[in-house]
């Protein structure tokens, strides 16, 4: 039987697409005054990959990264002990101030996509103003490491209908979460790996920090790494699971 996979993009899914964004618009517009919506595609329309739907327990481990050097290195030393392939969206000022952290990175394999070049939310920026930080965020990326990025994820992972349109036109896949990302509240160690090991599902993309910011971080990693490993879970590429995720889109789609 075919596998679903969580792009938002299949006809299965427009009703909870419209009834979702309703109601983000309603309750997010109250408290911030403006639709940044977490997760949005149309049918037509461009769309933001947070999950793939599968029965194979294998997840994406990725990070976010804007500033400092002190929580990154311990981070890349963790994941390479543990034989752990992750992905880190950088902003483009970081990786031109860090170019040898950058370097280890792609040393130990790991897959760099850009986060943007100054960490502002994108939705309080005109298209031109998008476009600028895109490009520019692409050539500091690629000025240290000689890569064509191919992932992006908005700085605070804001996005509007909009926003997400001008990010597919420049040639970017969008990708957001599924688990985690409030490691950088710093909320105990403890409550950092319960968040992410208690709601991971197949298929989820995980979300956490390697700024200096995030001081628990590097703490609760191997917690992690070592739990999903004894419930059974392998750490997968964003290729991986976004492959599988066209594979089962053009299943469901098939007559």
């Amino acid at each position: 039987m075919p596998r679903k996979v969580w792009i938002l993009s299949s006809r299965r899914m427009r009703m909870y697409i419209l009834t979702a964004t309703a109601l983000f618009i309603v309750i997010g517009g109250a408290w911030m005054n403006r639709s940044v919506l977490p997760v949005f595609s149309t049918e037509e329309g461009p769309s933001a990959f947070y999950r793939a739907d599968i029965d194979e327990k294998k997840t994406a481990l990725t990070f976010n990264i804007s500033w400092g050097e002190d929580r990154a290195l311990p981070i890349l030393d963790i994941l390479k002990e543990k034989e752990v392939e992750a992905v880190f969206f950088v902003s483009g000022a970081w990786a031109e101030r860090h170019p040898d952290i950058m370097e280890r990175m792609m040393e130990d394999g790991h897959t760099i996509g850009s986060h943007g070049y100054r960490y502002d939310h994108y939705p309080n920026m005109d298209e031109e103003e998008i476009i600028r930080d895109l490009n520019l965020s692409h050539k500091k990326i690629n000025d240290v490491t000689g890569l064509d990025v191919e992932y992006f994820r908005p700085p605070h992972g804001d996005f509007t209908p909009s926003v997400l349109e001008t990010i597919t036109k420049s040639g970017y896949t969008t990708v957001h979460w599924s688990v985690g990302g409030d490691d950088w509240e710093n909320p105990g160690v403890n409550q950092i790996v319960s968040d992410i090991t208690g709601a991971l599902q197949p298929g989820d993309v995980i979300m956490l920090h390697a700024s200096d910011s995030a001081r628990q971080t590097g703490e609760a990693l191997p917690v992690i790494i070592e739990d999903l490993r004894e419930k059974g879970y392998s750490f997968a590429s964003l290729d991986e699971l976004i492959s599988q995720a066209e594979t089962d889109v053009e299943e469901l789609a098939a007559p």
